[in-house]
């Protein structure tokens, strides 16, 4: 039965009640010695308690995606096919772009997610990444303009979509509603319409987060999201190859990724969003890159905008309440050199999507603003 599923959601809901009736029922009823009938009446006591905790549970975890499957959420999932070491990147070709031209393109079947929290318009895909050693989904929205006959010689520009830790593929979509939210905006022109992506971040299960980085060892999460993913789509839609035509956004850690990959990676994002992220890879208790004294510099988005020997030619949009990103957006502004730029906007409310979930208009407006729609 599907973790996220409604059908288990009214099982947790029908067993509350049940639970209750049985220990109503049954509790004068006990026999047997006192230490027998104690232990049977605080089995009951607990069955009770745990059906209540579990259906709380499943609720909020329903409503944020924060776990998408029985495997994410007991950590049994196996998304770390290898860990090779990663051969140099040359993303621009000889197009100067963000197509890799040297290896044959890899078409991926696609099927629906089949989650009653995320549209139906919204495809899935089971990704092997070919440079990473990483295998996991992707999930992709088509634009309403994709399918438009008036639109079929026109290249689409792609927004990378990161959740938190630990946090979903799907969260995007079914708890920030992102595609509902930009769909009308995208059919009037006040958003560019851009082919929205998410893939899976939760790659070593509930045990660590990997910072979005390569970590010798344990993961090439780094490549997976920067080179893996963006090949898929360049192998399998039209979209426009120009690293001037993509941006990455998340919140939370994922914030932190978005960040820290759009400053790692300029040659193949022209942006980065960040609600709620952090710059100190530390802020995350789990997260694999803070063990490392050197990984924890080197994924700093603060180190690597300072460290850069030319100021990168990235847009960075980072929001945050004080004490929760305000701060670390501040002090990534102050250190931006042109063509450096970084936009901060003090957020008030609660570390949660019902504060990112309807910033995304504002946000994707800005970011139109940045890569506008091709005519």
């Amino acid at each position: 039965m599907q973790l996220t599923g409604t059908p288990f959601l009214i099982l947790t809901v029908v067993l509350v009640p049940l639970s209750i009736a049985v220990a109503m029922l049954l509790w004068g009823r006990v026999r047997g010695p006192k230490p027998v009938q104690f232990l049977a009446r605080l089995v009951m006591i607990l069955f009770a308690q745990i059906t209540a905790v579990t259906t709380v549970f499943v609720m909020v975890n329903n409503a944020n995606l924060i776990y998408g499957s029985w495997d994410d959420l007991l950590g049994t999932g196996n998304h770390i096919r290898a860990v090779p070491q990663i051969p140099a990147d040359n993303p621009h070709g000889a197009s100067g772009s963000n197509d890799a031209k040297t290896e044959p393109k890899v078409i991926q079947q696609f099927k629906s997610v089949d989650d009653p929290v995320v549209p139906s318009d919204v495809q899935r895909t089971e990704l092997q990444g070919r440079v990473s050693g990483v295998d996991g989904e992707v999930l992709v929205w088509l634009p309403p303009q994709y399918n438009d006959p008036a639109y079929k010689d026109k290249k689409f520009p792609v927004v990378e979509l990161l959740p938190g830790w630990p946090g979903s593929s799907s969260t995007w979509y079914g708890t920030l509603k992102v595609s509902e939210r930009l769909k009308p905006l995208m059919q009037d022109g006040q958003v560019t319409p851009f082919i929205l992506m998410s893939p899976r971040t939760l790659l070593l299960g509930n045990s660590a987060d990997t910072g979005c980085a390569n970590v010798p060892g344990k993961v090439n999460a780094d490549t997976w999201l920067s080179r893996d993913v963006p090949q898929m789509m360049l192998d399998n839609f039209r979209v426009d190859p120009s690293p001037d035509r993509w941006a990455v956004a998340g919140y939370s850690a994922g914030g932190h990724c978005a960040a820290k990959l759009a400053l790692s990676h300029p040659d193949r994002y022209r942006a980065g969003i960040s609600l709620s992220g952090y710059n100190d890879p530390a802020a995350e208790d789990k997260s694999l890159t803070a063990k490392d004294p050197h990984l924890r510099q080197i994924s700093n988005p603060l180190n690597i905008l300072k460290s850069a020997t030319t100021p990168p030619k990235t847009a960075l949009f980072i929001s945050g309440n004080k004490g929760d990103g305000y701060e670390g957006g501040l002090a990534l502004k102050s250190a931006a050199k042109a063509p450096t730029t970084v936009t901060v906007q003090e957020t008030s409310g609660a570390h949660s999507s019902d504060v990112w979930g309807p910033m995304v208009p504002e946000v994707f407006k800005w970011l139109s603003t940045l890569i506008p729609a091709q005519h």
